[in-house]
């Protein structure tokens, strides 16, 4: 069906981003409904706002991998606690996934 469809193109993306098998199936079983999020509409957009407050992606994969929910947030909340966190100073000493959600 349509979710399966749905899948590839998503799992590709996150392999690409730099996670491995494992990774995306552990975030996948973590937070399910991930797959029912939009790709192009939701998932790279979030992405993109977190690239500009973290150091690399792959601060980036371990903060998905350890909290998947991050991106359920509102593109609007997600900037609000990374600009409040970058504010801080706090953002710059820890990784990203220590603060989020």
């Amino acid at each position: 069906g349509s979710l399966g469809k749905n899948m590839k193109p998503m799992v590709q993306w996150w392999k690409e981003l730099g996670m491995d098998d494992s990774q995306v199936a552990h975030t996948i079983v973590k937070f399910p409904i991930l797959v029912s999020l939009s790709l192009e509409a939701n998932l790279k957009p979030k992405v993109e706002t977190l690239r500009r407050y973290a150091s690399a992606d792959d601060q980036i994969v371990r903060a998905l991998v350890k909290e998947p929910r991050i991106l359920s947030y509102s593109s609007k909340r997600l900037e609000h606690r990374l600009g409040v966190l970058k504010a801080s100073g706090l953002l710059n000493k820890l990784s990203l996934g220590s603060f989020m959600p």
